[in-house]
């Protein structure tokens, strides 16, 4: 019966992942309309100053914990699970008190910076910082046991809540930056206190924490999270070039066209967020040749299933910007910035799994080196670009020459650990999503022919 099928197909982990990634991009993006709505061009330049000031800082911490985590958890005995959590959660809190006091002391030294985004960063990091060390442990948890039916609650819980929170303050005429912020961490500090309650932290497990443990997810951790706060300084890093050559507003415009790539990010986190504890699973099994394919199958897959998403948001940038932001953002640079980002997107998907199957594979150091080399050479075209320039369009587009170089630079030393054929990628990407599309028709028309 097809309520068989359906349910069968709720089932499936990486649909679990892939439907609870999709329906949050579509709050996310109803909530990031809001704020277009709601706040000026300027504010809303100065808060994406702040949330990449954030990011690119909760990203060391996140860098640290999760890929780690999943990595020494996942398919292993109860005991050892335990002692994973509870040394994960005194790291956890080690690095959020460092982060505080590190804020202290730099806020102290650039307390006279004429900087909105930075000033408001300083102001509000610290209490955003705790409020949301309860769902980050929570998030990787349940990431780890594979229960993204958990996850996606989790998400909803806090984004619903900020989305009630923000929708009031429009209501009644009083959303502004500080305002907005204190939602955020008033939505943060209720789902923290939720997800504790559910018992989905394991902050029980912390008297099962050993220092061997510790010491084997911080050494890990160092790797990891200095890849993924490189990763994220060129977020950081066009977000303050842009400001620097033509101010708030022209952040805004960018970061409109670029919020429509989380739709591309959207099935690659989910099958990161599933496929991840598989690779895992198969390298700490011995079982090298299935890692690969499995590594193989994600990026094929992806690229084969974006590849028409892709097609139709540059087809259909203009009326998607102005259903986003609004129509006085349609005759700005941000429809054509939309075209330009989805057009790199397709390259993504070979980035994003060779990076995190060399994490499982434990060389996470090369992803560190490799992340600060491309950083380099972005910086070098971001300046460069916009000194001669002074475009939007040189920021877009600088990002494509790193990714490539990334893709490559990856390869390698997954090619020394398990000889495998690049293109062939894509091939067995095409022949798993043929063969998956075949069994889902062939599973229907027989429970059809079944129960007529």
């Amino acid at each position: 019966m097809i309520i068989n099928s359906v349910l069968g197909l709720f089932r499936n982990v990486h649909f679990q992942s892939l439907f609870g990634n999709g329906l949050m991009a579509a709050i996310g993006m109803l909530s990031f309309s809001i704020l277009y709505r709601g706040l000026s061009a300027h504010d809303v330049g100065v808060y994406v100053l702040f949330t990449s000031l954030l990011v690119l800082v909760d990203t060391s911490r996140t860098g640290f914990l999760t890929v780690g985590f999943i990595t020494f958890f996942s398919g292993t005995a109860r005991q050892r699970g335990q002692a994973v959590a509870g040394s994960a959660w005194y790291l956890a809190t080690a690095i959020t008190a460092c982060a505080i006091l590190l804020n202290l002391v730099v806020s102290a030294l650039f307390s006279e910076s004429s900087n909105e985004g930075v000033k408001l960063f300083f102001t509000y990091f610290p209490w955003v910082f705790v409020s949301t060390l309860p769902s980050l442990m929570a998030n990787i948890v349940v990431q780890a046991n594979r229960r993204f039916d958990k996850l996606l609650w989790l998400r909803m819980i806090n984004q619903v809540l900020f989305i009630a929170f923000m929708s009031v303050l429009i209501y009644f005429d009083r959303l502004s930056l500080h305002t907005l912020l204190l939602s955020f961490i008033a939505a943060n500090s209720i789902t923290g206190i939720v997800v504790m309650g559910l018992g989905w932290t394991m902050l029980g497990s912390v008297g099962h924490a050993d220092k061997k443990t510790f010491f084997e997810l911080l050494h890990f951790g160092k790797f990891s999270a200095g890849t993924s706060v490189s990763a994220n300084l060129f977020g950081v890093t066009n977000t303050f070039v842009i400001n620097m050559f033509l101010g708030p507003a022209a952040v805004g415009i960018f970061n409109l066209g670029q919020k429509l790539t989380q739709v591309i990010e959207m099935p690659m986190l989910s099958f990161a967020a599933s496929g991840m504890p598989s690779l895992s699973a198969h390298y700490n099994n011995g079982r090298n040749s299935e890692m690969i394919y499995t590594a193989q199958k994600m990026v094929g897959m992806l690229t084969w299933g974006l590849l028409p998403l892709v097609c139709a948001l540059f087809i259909f940038a203009d009326p998607i910007i102005g259903l986003l932001g609004g129509k006085e953002y349609v005759g700005t640079e941000a429809p054509n910035l939309l075209r330009v980002f989805m057009l790199a997107a397709l390259i993504d998907p070979a980035d994003r799994y060779f990076a995190l199957t060399l994490d499982v594979i434990h060389k996470p150091q090369v992803n560190f080196y490799r992340i600060w080399i491309l950083l380099v050479i972005y910086l070098i075209i971001c300046f460069v670009g916009m000194s001669l320039f002074n475009s939007l369009y040189v920021v877009a587009a600088a990002g494509i020459v790193p990714t490539i170089i990334s893709v490559l630079v990856s390869y390698y030393p997954l090619n020394k650990f398990i000889n495998f054929n690049f293109w062939q990628t894509y091939a067995v990407g095409f022949a798993e999503a043929k063969s998956l599309i075949g069994n889902m028709v062939s599973n229907f028309v027989n429970r059809s022919k079944a129960n007529p």
